[in-house]
């Protein structure tokens, strides 16, 4: 492109004092590119916010991988585990016991998923220790029968650290009266607070031992071992590799498969929503169309003189290709940089705007996440900006193509 062709097609940008009303049209498509931009990085950063904030607090709970036995028991688990943490991807292991139950307190029940577990092996795996509302999960110990509850659980059943609930285990006993459940008194050692509604609500932890007991299993069996990884993201290929490390059989999955419904909810609203928003660039491409058209139709005399002094119809194409291009290039870098700014700080706009209407969008009453999490990634960001400028690309070409095909006859026929 010669410099001539740039320069002329920057200074096509500004219209005449007679035609204002082009450059308001720039103006406009220029801040419909700037908006759609910065709404649609904004948007896409707080989805991958709440997708990362929604992982962490389940994963906090449930684990990496999992191992289990074929029929619901995994013998010699001190061997499970000392075979799995040869793999390079694991970090730490814990065996844990899981089964079914239900709690009664104050003519309360509720059904739970009672989790057996070693309280110093499990705060490798997961996160309770930083979870806990009330009490310790060291609290647990064996043959005292302890037992931590959720924080919706607890207030459920009306119970608090200290009181004295009971489980019931679905292993019946049998006597002439006929088969009876298993009862046991526990102790409420503590209370957690994952702030997601199906562990707060329905998970209850005991130490290993005692559900050992309750649940009539071996010393050394448990139903599972679970497997904290360095990187998260490799369980896939960690399960796929794992089964040439194991010399018992067993089943092995992991959390993208265990929780697959909640993160895929999550993404086909955040490509939605980024669907929607991207047709305010679209439109505003389309904008780029109809001012490069009366560009066209307003400089036809000037095209016809540049023709007449020997300008080539690819000279006069790429000029019109650089006005249109000039107000994408300069909407976009406008847009992600108002994007990322307020990406980086929608916390602060958002408690800004609650402030300055008295109003709270995300009460603690009603939602477990209080503030807008965000989370800006830089190939949510560059896959907007490319996007953006080939469709601003785009829309030049027509118009520009137009241009070059003006008669310069026909157009210095009236002048």
């Amino acid at each position: 492109m010669s410099p001539y062709e740039l320069f002329i097609g920057l200074r096509y940008t500004r219209a005449k004092k007679r035609n204002h009303f082009i450059s308001f049209i720039s103006l406009i498509s220029l801040l419909g590119i700037t908006l759609g931009m910065t709404a649609l990085i904004t948007v896409m950063s707080v989805m991958n916010g709440f997708q990362k904030e929604v992982r962490s607090r389940i994963l906090g709970v449930a684990s990496h991988v999992q191992i289990t036995g074929m029929n619901g028991k995994l013998s010699n688990w001190q061997q499970t585990i000392e075979e799995a943490s040869k793999h390079t991807d694991v970090e730490a292991a814990a065996p844990y016991v899981s089964a079914q139950g239900m709690l009664s307190h104050n003519q309360v029940v509720q059904g739970v998923l009672v989790r057996g577990i070693l309280p110093d092996m499990e705060d490798k795996v997961a996160n309770f220790a930083n979870t806990m509302a009330s009490g310790e999960l060291d609290h647990l110990v064996p043959g005292e029968f302890g037992i931590v509850i959720g924080m919706e659980l607890a207030r459920t059943l009306g119970a608090f650290t200290g009181d004295k609930i009971t489980l019931i285990s679905p292993q019946g006993q049998v006597t002439p009266a006929g088969v009876l459940p298993r009862l046991k008194q526990f102790t409420v050692v503590g209370i957690f607070e994952i702030g997601h509604f199906e562990y707060d609500s329905g998970l209850v932890l005991i130490h290993m031992a005692d559900a050992q007991k309750l649940y009539r299993m071996d010393n050394d069996e448990v139903s599972g071992v679970r497997l904290k990884l360095h990187d998260l993201f490799a369980a896939p290929r960690v399960v796929s590799e794992l089964p040439a490390l194991l010399s018992t059989d067993s089943f092995i999955s992991d959390w993208t498969k265990q929780h697959a419904n909640y993160f895929r909810a999550i993404q086909i609203e955040k490509r939605m929503l980024s669907l929607i928003l991207a047709l305010i660039i679209a439109v505003a491409a389309f904008n780029i169309v109809s001012t490069l058209v009366m560009a066209v139709t307003d400089k036809q005399s000037d095209i016809a003189i540049l023709r007449t002094l020997g300008a080539s119809p690819r000279s006069i194409m790429k000029i019109f290709i650089v006005q249109g291009t000039f107000i994408g290039v300069f909407g976009t870098i406008l847009g992600v940089a108002g994007g990322m700014l307020l990406a980086y700080n929608v916390g602060e706009v958002v408690a800004f705007i609650e402030w300055l209407l008295n109003v709270q969008f995300l009460s603690r009453e009603v939602y477990y996440i209080s503030k807008i999490p965000t989370d800006p990634q830089m190939a949510d960001i560059s896959t907007v900006a490319i996007t953006s400028f080939i469709l601003t690309l785009l829309a030049t070409l027509y118009p520009s193509y137009r241009a070059s095909k003006v008669n310069p006859a026909e157009a210095l026929r009236y002048e």
